[in-house]
């Protein structure tokens, strides 16, 4: 093992050299290496018991590949900003990917690629666009509300993770891509079938020992097929149609009405080294990201303020207290919502719900603010940290300010009235979680229709 900063427990310890095949980590079988232990869905709970039997650096071989683990967030930190020079994605993503024929985007690309296609994210993703594109966030939350009230008044039970997709889905068709995917007001999945099958997909298949599809075509192949397809021609869809909206109004390429053209614009200046498939790229790399991740950590959050009920009346004070209209959070007021957005060694109580931990402070929880964000990467670190950060904040306020200040929760339960069960498929999701909610208003003698 070459000298890096992973040969040292810390960063101001001494350097310690050390070789691969020294180091500890669960046994494994000839040829396989560890591949028959790997649980996928709970893989991420395996890698921290093993974390606690081997310590913060230990091997792992699946086939013929050689895995590092890496537990210490001091590392960890370390290896995200030293990306992507020092280190990079694992060509096995960006293999798997382009196999599965899927447009490459700044999430699976590296070098030269990567650099060029950030360039045209980050154009529209600058916190001055977002907050252009906030009408449409807006609209798509009036839609949740709607959908949530009319479950409110049926007493019907809410399939939290399903609805949660849903507003994300058609948040970022709308704020990305000016496109009305209207899958809240409609009774299938429309284009959040398809999506949803990527992902998983993805993730077996970078940790499967043998490329079996390669070689055998399951019944779940061929969907997964016929899934990105419709994925790949709704894409190339979404971009023909910024197209035409910036052929007919040149204006646009100014002053962009959505992220997409926002990137397109970026994309067609001289030496940009975009073309039309990297801009599908990131497209479905919006889509997909933009999707799985928000609504995953939404479930989480609404799951753990039912747990949390001081914390769940601190948040629902705050929105009542700063939100006007609570079916149109204003841009300003999202940005009022500090505990919402809160929401060991290292750490004390690390496992313990404490949004106060995250609020900066000079006295009790609020004074490890500054070294609990040190700690904690949602979004990662150094130069390739998620360009979407900034909306995924805001859609998260902007869900969880909907909820609070137009319903009241009155239950959020699991299939088998247990702890959450995590499932972890790429992301790592909630399983089966149900919510039912009481609607703070008379409907039908209010004004506001949705």
């Amino acid at each position: 093992m070459e000298s890096s900063p992973l040969n040292a427990p810390h960063a101001d310890a001494p350097l310690v050299l050390r070789r691969f095949d020294d180091l500890p980590g669960p046994r494994g079988v000839p040829f396989l290496g560890n591949a028959l232990q790997l649980d996928a869905p709970r893989l991420h709970q395996q890698l921290e018991q093993w974390r606690l039997e081997f310590g913060p650096l230990y091997k792992l071989q699946i086939g013929q590949r050689r895995l590092l683990a890496v537990a210490d967030h001091q590392l960890i930190a370390a290896i995200l900003r030293d990306r992507p020079a020092g280190f990079k994605r694992t060509s096995r993503l960006e293999e798997i990917w382009l196999e599965m024929k899927l447009p490459l985007g700044v999430f699976g690309a590296n070098g030269e690629v990567w650099q060029r296609q950030r360039r045209m994210v980050m154009a529209g993703f600058d916190p001055a666009h977002v907050k252009s594109y906030f009408p449409a966030l807006q609209a798509v939350a009036g839609r949740l509300v709607g959908r949530w009230d009319r479950a409110a008044l049926a007493g019907q039970d809410i399939d939290l993770q399903a609805d949660l997709m849903r507003y994300t889905v058609d948040t970022i068709a709308g704020l990305a891509f000016g496109a009305e995917v209207n899958t809240l007001g409609s009774g299938g999945h429309v284009i959040q079938q398809h999506l949803d099958k990527i992902f998983p997909a993805l993730f077996r298949r970078i940790l499967a020992p043998v490329a079996t599809w390669r070689f055998f075509r399951s019944s779940a192949d061929r969907q997964l097929e016929r899934s990105i397809a419709e994925v790949n021609a709704a894409v190339a869809g979404f971009v023909q149609q910024a197209r035409a909206r910036m052929q007919t109004d040149p204006a646009l390429r100014a002053h962009p009405r959505n992220l997409l053209e926002a990137m397109i614009a970026a994309a067609d200046l001289p030496e940009s080294g975009i073309d039309d498939d990297q801009v599908a790229g990131n497209v479905l790399t919006m889509l997909l990201a933009g999707e799985d991740t928000t609504a995953n950590t939404l479930a989480w959050m609404i799951h753990l303020l039912w747990l949390n009920p001081e914390a769940l009346s601190r948040a629902i004070g705050e929105v009542r207290r700063v939100v006007r209209d609570a079916a149109s959070p204003t841009f300003d007021e999202l940005a009022q919502l500090d505990y919402v957005e809160a929401s060991d060694s290292h750490l004390p109580r690390a496992t313990a719900f404490e949004p106060e931990r995250w609020l900066a402070g000079t006295d009790g929880p609020g004074a490890l603010a500054h070294a609990a964000k040190r700690i904690s990467m949602p979004f990662g670190a150094g130069p390739r940290i998620c360009p979407g950060r900034y909306l995924a904040l805001l859609e998260m306020k902007m869900a969880i300010a909907v909820l609070l200040g137009n319903f009241d929760i009155e239950s959020v339960t699991t299939p088998d009235g247990g702890e959450a069960r995590e499932q972890l498929a790429f992301t790592m999701q909630p399983v089966g979680l149900r919510m039912r909610l009481r609607s703070r208003y008379d409907f039908d003698s209010c004004s506001r229709t949705f």
